[in-house]
């Protein structure tokens, strides 16, 4: 499992000593300008194409990531723009929100379960099971309706949980689906700047609530919660990458690049036909031909 394992700056320590006081929201003062990211990104996705053709081939494994960020992150856009030109057959998103009735009925694992990729694939989970110990841990409340047999809103609860996530990805990890999370990190400041733009542009104001700034004045405690998930649950079956957002560009960039070294590190390939298998094409060319 380890071998599949990205090094990166951005990687998320396994030995529980990572603070989100010391996680820079904006990208390196060395980073190249937009333009220049914008062309590495375009190089890095058409690699992206070729290397997924392969994985899709392959058929062995199957790639989950993971985006979890606080509202104006850049999700949805990072997403967009990073899958976009990968053939559709090989990819494919879901987004979580508000559980319904029905998966409410089940346990909180549940509903992502049933989204997994299949083999050969890229699955793209736009927040996830993580939700249950972000909102739902800042929100308690919404425990209520998941009818739970004992609940009490105390640290072995959500520990219990922690562990449930981490044994729930490292048996994925050993049934060939490698995981990847990305934590946005957009900071404060970032964050009402683009919700003052949501307002400003009418084309944006579907993207606004009220709930949004509902949501802002518990920041403190969200970024608690954050750091308390990534550090109980960042493993090397399945990292958390905390990347800075107030840089689209280099974040998407980033997300990217992360994406492509781990799909370079499989040991994946095209399938080869056997010296039989190989006369028997020759055969089908020939009768082919032939009519």
């Amino acid at each position: 499992m380890n071998n599949y394992l990205v090094a990166h700056p951005y990687l998320v320590p396994f030995d529980g000593k990572f603070s989100i006081k010391r996680c820079s929201a904006k990208p390196p003062k060395s980073v190249p300008n937009k333009k220049q990211l914008l062309k590495q990104l375009e190089n890095i996705k058409d690699e992206l194409y070729k290397l997924q053709d392969v994985l899709y081939a392959h058929n062995k494994y199957a790639i989950l990531c993971i985006f979890q960020a606080l509202d104006a992150a850049g999700k949805d856009s990072t997403i967009r723009a990073v899958t976009t030109g990968i053939n559709p057959a090989g990819f494919q998103v879901f987004s979580f929100k508000a559980p319904s009735k029905e998966e409410l009925e089940h346990d909180f694992l549940w509903r992502t379960t049933k989204r997994l990729p299949e083999r050969g694939r890229i699955g793209i989970f736009n927040r996830s099971y993580y939700e249950e110990v972000l909102v739902v841990r800042v929100h308690p409340k919404f425990l209520d309706y998941q009818q739970l047999p004992q609940f009490s809103n105390s640290k072995s609860f959500w520990e219990s949980r922690y562990e449930s996530i981490r044994d729930h990805e490292l048996h994925l990890s050993k049934s060939g689906i490698i995981i990847i999370k990305f934590w946005l990190n957009i900071s404060k400041d970032e964050q009402k700047n683009r919700f003052i733009r949501r307002i400003d542009r009418p084309d944006k104001n579907w993207k606004f609530s009220a709930g949004d700034l509902e949501e802002r004045k518990l920041w403190d405690k969200y970024q608690i919660t954050f750091e308390d998930a990534l550090k109980a649950t960042s493993r090397p079956w399945a990292p958390w990458y905390a990347i800075p957002a107030d840089s689209k560009p280099f974040m998407r960039l980033t997300v990217a690049t992360i994406l492509a070294k781990q799909l370079r590190k499989l040991d994946i390939n095209y399938p080869v036909l056997t010296k039989s298998e190989t006369e028997e094409l020759k055969k089908y060319k020939a009768e082919l031909k032939s009519n």
